[in-house]
């Protein structure tokens, strides 16, 4: 019977996950791809800007909220992180195609697919798209540490070219070959058993997919109002959207101010929200709250001040509730103080 030994084994391990590691690097070297090659999507205030595609992912990201918000009250530091990180992409990307240095670029592999499971695993609105590519891309880069490149690679060139350089502990790490750990058993149980139950609690926590009741924050719209305030010619509101699909905006189509008896007092149809002046609307962050062809569109993720001119409710007093409404019919109702 033949021997196979630890080098072989190695080989043989990092050649059976060659389709892994190639629809892996395609799928981030093809962010760049499409990002600089097929469109610019990297210039602010042209459809299509990544930034503002990052800023979808603000309102419900789980711990990394704080760095994307800072990001997107920060235009330029945006512009400047949004091309590094497709930079890095192309080259993790590509690296893993060619198996280039394996180990390390998994490592990278690994930490874009968390950034992108925290950031949007809660987006998706048929199949929890945003979840499923952030899991498995952090369970497909474990594998690609573990196993390395074999055949077809250019790890595999070298270690055949220089096996001197390519046996020391180093290469071993950040390339491919023998896996440079006595235990490996302990060490795949315990990084397999950690990606499991980060799989878990995610699924949970973004969408009840373990227990309890299932909600998928990609589907209807919702708006926050917060921050009203008047005096004796305006009224000033904040609206923030923190629900619905990423691909398209909530469209208002009508603001009521009524009464404490459900009476409206003033009311701006989708034709005048469609001519919203632009003094008339603070945006927070790069997605922009914007007058659209026949509503006032807010996108995911998008937070603006709104002014209103109520000069024409003359008894300001009986003012009690702010209602906003969707194209979808869903309504939003906010007591103003």
């Amino acid at each position: 019977m033949k021997h196979i030994t630890n080098s072989q084994s190695s080989n043989l391990a990092g050649l059976y996950t060659l389709s892994l590691r190639m629809v892996i690097g395609w799928t981030y070297f093809s962010a760049f791809w499409r990002r600089l090659i097929l469109e610019n999507k990297l210039i602010p205030d042209e459809k299509g800007y990544i930034g503002d595609k990052f800023n979808h992912f603000l309102p419900n990201a789980l711990g990394i909220k704080p760095i994307i918000e800072y990001l997107v009250t920060h235009p330029d530091a945006l512009q400047r992180s949004m091309m590094v990180f497709t930079i890095i992409e192309a080259i993790v990307g590509l690296f893993i195609i060619l198996g280039l240095f394996t180990r390390l670029m998994s490592i990278g592999i690994f930490s874009l697919a968390l950034g992108i499971l925290l950031g949007s695993g809660w987006l998706g609105t048929t199949c929890l798209d945003e979840w499923q590519i952030g899991v498995l891309g952090v369970a497909g880069g474990f594998v690609l540490f573990l196993s390395g490149s074999g055949d077809y690679s250019l790890d595999n060139y070298l270690i055949q070219k220089n096996k001197t350089f390519t046996q020391t502990k180093w290469f071993q790490w950040l390339g491919s070959g023998k896996f440079p750990i006595s235990q490996p058993k302990t060490f795949v149980l315990i990084g397999s058993l950690i990606i499991f139950g980060l799989t878990l609690y995610t699924n949970q926590y973004f969408h009840g997919g373990v227990w309890g009741t299932l909600h998928n924050k990609s589907v209807k719209p919702k708006l926050e109002i917060s921050n009203i305030s008047h005096n004796s010619s305006d009224l000033k509101f904040e609206v923030y959207r923190t629900e619905g699909a990423d691909v398209y905006g909530s469209f208002l189509i009508g603001i009521h101010i009524l009464d404490k008896n459900g009476t409206i007092l003033k009311e701006i149809d989708h034709k005048e929200l469609s001519k919203l002046s632009k003094q008339s609307i603070k945006n927070h962050y790069v997605a922009k709250v914007k007058p659209g062809k026949h509503s006032l569109v807010i996108p995911l993720g998008a937070k603006a001040d709104i002014n209103i001119n109520i000069d024409d409710i003359l008894q300001k007093e009986e003012m009690h509730t702010l209602k906003l409404i969707d194209i979808s019919g869903i309504e939003w109702l906010q007591a103003i103080q």
